[in-house]
């Protein structure tokens, strides 16, 4: 099965910046540019990002429902190293922090714009912690000066990088489980985080996080930050359309695919089984 996160569409205000960012520094390829939107992705084309320019939209203000971060997932330990020297020796300014979650390594950042980015590598999953409900994540001290050590030259992403897991603000915990377990079939891997939940297909520790720090605050229409995402479903597309209508949910229909409205008011796209 394909990896589930395919794409996610971000508004920006200042399309230079943010290309000096995704492209320049983290080595993201340019696909197309069309009009206002332009796509990239990894050498590999495991994920697209797609960039939709509009220069009056207001900044989205921290912390809004909404994005929270999406996550990078780089394949390992060196890997993200490189990255993270890349990105030292450039002085990026914008870091957030750097954690050890037990299953991975993660560094966090923003873009020129403060949308929240996570890098990371997942540890193998032999190593994960794990309670009797499901994987334990936590949130402990990551030592930079180790993970410099391991990358003597900086490099770009690699190739075969994907979006790894998307993490949301949301105004209400369950309202949000709710809409995402019935319409991905995801399944709560963790409860016991504070004020936060994660959910997931395929053993994986999380593929969405979902949290309530933004305390409801909530962004001006039309700012930056994510309008819309992909969901690569293991359904047919028979399969989506009969769960969708059972749901008695609003959708749009496509060839690909089905798109509906998540509870921030984001596009999620689901693509039905090639």
């Amino acid at each position: 099965m394909r990896w589930p996160l395919q794409s996610l569409r971000l508004r920006v205000k200042d399309l230079e910046a943010e290309l000096g960012f995704y492209r320049a520094l983290l080595g993201l390829e340019i696909l197309e540019q069309d009009g206002d939107l332009t796509r990239l992705a990894p050498q590999g084309k495991g994920f697209t990002l797609e960039l939709l320019h509009d220069p009056t939209a207001p900044l989205r203000p921290r912390p809004a429902l909404g994005p929270y971060h999406f996550a990078l997932l780089l394949p390992d330990h060196s890997s993200l190293a490189a990255v993270f020297r890349r990105l030292v020796e450039a002085r990026y300014p914008s870091w957030e922090g750097a954690s050890d979650h037990g299953v991975s390594e993660a560094l966090y950042l923003r873009d020129p714009e403060g949308n929240g980015l996570e890098l990371y590598r997942d540890r193998p999953r032999s190593e994960w912690p794990r309670s009797s409900s499901g994987v334990a994540m936590y949130s402990r001290r990551l030592d930079l000066d180790r993970l410099l050590t391991a990358a003597p030259e900086p490099a770009s992403l690699p190739p075969d990088t994907l979006l790894g897991h998307l993490h949301l603000h949301v105004a209400d915990l369950d309202e949000a489980e709710r809409f995402f377990t019935q319409t991905t079939n995801m399944q709560v891997t963790q409860r016991n985080y504070p004020g936060a939940r994660f959910l997931a297909v395929g053993e994986y520790h999380h593929h969405l996080g979902i949290n309530t720090w933004a305390e409801g605050r909530t962004a001006p229409e039309g700012s930056t930050g994510l309008i819309s995402y992909t969901w690569q479903s293991g359904e047919s597309r028979d399969e989506l359309e009969a769960r969708l209508n059972h749901l008695g949910l609003e959708f749009m229909a496509s060839p690909q695919g089905f798109t509906l409205t998540d509870p921030n008011g984001n596009a999620l796209h689901l693509l039905a089984r090639p």
